[in-house]
């Protein structure tokens, strides 16, 4: 795993390496230069995971018309490579390589036949065309920039914002999206003029001008007929897709472990690891002296069951708190999402050990984990009650149910439940994940942000979404939803940030395309019996993992925000909205804040969502745009 910048056009040599050592935290093993003055610079920092001694890039073709960087590990570069080698000398036995002359035979349907995960630059001599490109789920990032007629590109933000041309400026609209969705979703940034290259998307700079394609969809396996064959079939077929994708995942000439956080989806795949590794796997696992949420004894208990060397900690109050801090010069774009810090810490934990670890991303999202789903079987009863009367009695009755501040608790499920009802189906689940709704949001801002925005669509990001799956039934678009959106621009972001602030690579099996697209194509079914979820995973687990692991409820990655607002982070929220802060942003009406902040330590409210997405906010704006 690796950082990659550099730009196209005007830049100083100077310039490219002060770049690429904004990325020393993805790469402290080497670092790599390609540069031809008032042309082209390629800058890469290097975690050595394959080929230790021969892999450092830029990586060229034979007469070096083709120089390549590459952030990320390519699965099936083995096969590629044999399909290779009787045309091409190699002189290393990266997957890096492999990717320089398939690029030379297939030009940009290279990607088509990769599995991996990726950020890739490719500079074409002849052609003077730069090539930048995704992986299919967007595992790995990758932003660019033009200024000045130059196209400035980097694995984060930061690495781009150190370009003299770059300009720091708040874009607005995508803050209006971010204070909804706790992120803010491709292509947009934080920043005007700087963009993400979209998931499972190449982009052509050539003669000033830029083209884009995507090259996989993988809204089209749910088009497909379903998996024919029984529910018996299926699972043959899975253990297949899935034993295959853990054995691709477990190469690698660094030590491997595995976050085993004791849900069903680690527990799988650390499963399926350790069945195939000829060795005990170390897995790690992190806890909490809150009980709600603390799962340490369900990981001991699988990492007990699958004969891993286990190891755990116990994480405290005051190094969550210490973690805001820490993290705060690594997220370059405000994340509201709280598990950012669960994986950080489970990160740092298993760095003492291992390079690279497995995680069970992806299980929830492809197979109708969260409870979101469940809600949406109960939205046609609650529906049927008349909207004056839902609003006007059924939510003012919901709201005033005591306040608890447990994980994900009942009082909160039911009161954000009847808040997504007042939206269209299509909208539903972002509001029932989100942190504002559009009318929060409003309330929140000045006079004058209000007239900036003016009429923009606070839904934007999910009709695109929408607009690409418009034929699909409303049980798949709000899977392609969970898949496209949750996952490829909350959850895998803050989980390559998180470990990568510590060096370590993670690779998600249950990301391959292949299970992707299997799973897509099932019957949903085989995705939920009843109102319970992933019946696919535990059928095929039943008799692997222990009882309790296959009939636990989902219970999600995180931390007890609620809690900590009115303990030890107290003070971090009060200084971070402090009436100064705000009123200096000229962004929030400080009474609005206010108003927040005072329900919350009250216990009116449980506010956890909104103001951590505000504080998110100004930690990143104090430390990224001040």
């Amino acid at each position: 795993m690796c950082g990659i910048t550099g730009f196209a056009g005007k830049g100083t040599r100077e310039e490219l390496e002060s770049m690429a050592a904004t990325l020393k935290h993805r790469g402290p093993d080497d670092e790599g230069y390609f540069f031809v003055p008032d042309e082209v610079g390629l800058g890469f920092r290097r975690l050595s995971i394959i080929d230790l001694k021969t892999g450092n890039q830029p990586i060229f073709n034979e007469d070096k018309t083709v120089a390549i960087i590459f952030n990320g590990e390519i699965y099936n570069y083995r096969e590629l490579r044999k399909n290779l080698e009787p045309r091409h000398r190699f002189t290393t036995r990266t997957d890096t390589e492999v990717l320089v002359h398939l690029y030379e035979e297939e030009g940009e349907k290279m990607f088509e036949k990769l599995n991996g995960m990726f950020a890739i630059a490719i500079w074409d001599v002849r052609k003077k065309k730069l090539i930048l490109a995704r992986d299919r789920f967007g595992k790995k990032p990758l932003y660019y920039a033009i200024f000045g007629g130059t196209l400035i590109f980097g694995s984060e933000l930061k690495a781009v914002l150190s370009h003299s041309l770059v300009k720091r400026e708040l874009d607005l609209e995508s803050l209006n999206l971010y204070l909804i969705h706790e992120c803010v979703p491709s292509p947009r940034t934080i920043f005007q003029g700087i963009f993400k290259i979209e998931p499972a998307t190449y982009l052509i700079f050539k003669n000033d001008e830029i083209k884009t394609s995507r090259y996989y969809r993988q809204e089209e396996a749910f088009a497909l007929p379903p998996s024919r064959g029984t529910i018996e079939e299926c699972l043959k077929m899975f253990d297949e897709k899935l034993r295959e994708a853990v054995k691709l995942r477990l190469v690698s000439d660094v030590p491997l472990g595995l976050f085993l956080s004791g849900g069903l989806d680690s527990s799988t795949v650390c499963s399926y690891a350790q069945e195939l590794s000829s060795r005990p796997l170390n897995s790690f696992s992190i806890g909490f002296s809150d009980k709600d949420f603390d799962e340490m004894a369900d990981a001991r208990l699988t990492a007990s069951r699958i004969g891993t060397v286990h190891h755990e900690k116990r994480l405290l109050s005051n190094e969550i708190k210490d973690m805001v801090f820490e993290l705060a010069k690594h997220i370059d774009e405000p994340i509201a999402d709280t598990g950012l810090f669960l994986i950080y810490a489970v990160s740092k934990f298993a760095r003492n050990i291992v390079t690279v670890a497995l995680s069970g991303s992806g299980g929830d999202e492809l197979f109708m984990g969260y409870q979101t789903f469940q809600a949406g079987r109960l939205v046609p009863y609650a529906s049927a009650i008349p909207g004056v009367l839902r609003r006007n009695i059924v939510r003012p009755l919901v709201n005033l149910f005591p306040t608890s501040l447990g994980k994900v608790s009942l009082d909160y499920k039911i009161k954000r439940f009847f808040a997504g009802l007042e939206y269209s189906a299509d909208y539903r689940d972002a509001i029932w994940i989100g942190a504002f709704t559009p009318e929060e949001k409003r309330q929140l801002y000045t006079e004058d942000v209000r007239i900036k925005l003016g009429m923009t669509e606070d839904f934007s990001a999910v009709d695109r979404i929408v607009k690409e799956v418009k034929n699909l039934s409303p049980l798949d678009r709000s899977i392609y939803f969970y898949q496209k959106f949750y996952m490829m621009e909350n959850i895998l972001p803050y989980f390559d940030r998180a470990s990568m602030a510590v060096s370590l690579e993670v690779r998600s099996p249950l990301l391959d395309y292949t299970i992707v697209d299997f799973a897509n194509s099932l019957p949903p079914r085989f995705k939920m019996r009843g109102f319970t979820g992933k019946y696919i995973i535990r059928k095929l687990m039943e008799n692997r993992l222990p009882q309790k692991i296959l009939s636990a409820k989902k219970r999600g990655g995180n931390i007890p925000t609620a809690r900590l607002l009115r303990g030890e982070l107290k003070e971090i929220m009060l200084d971070c909205l402090s009436k100064e802060k705000i009123d200096r942003g000229a962004i929030f009406h400080y009474p609005a804040v206010r108003r927040l902040i005072d329900e919350h330590l009250q216990g009116k409210k449980d506010n956890r969502k909104p103001l951590w997405a505000l504080i998110a906010f100004h930690f990143w704006k104090d430390n990224w745009l001040s």
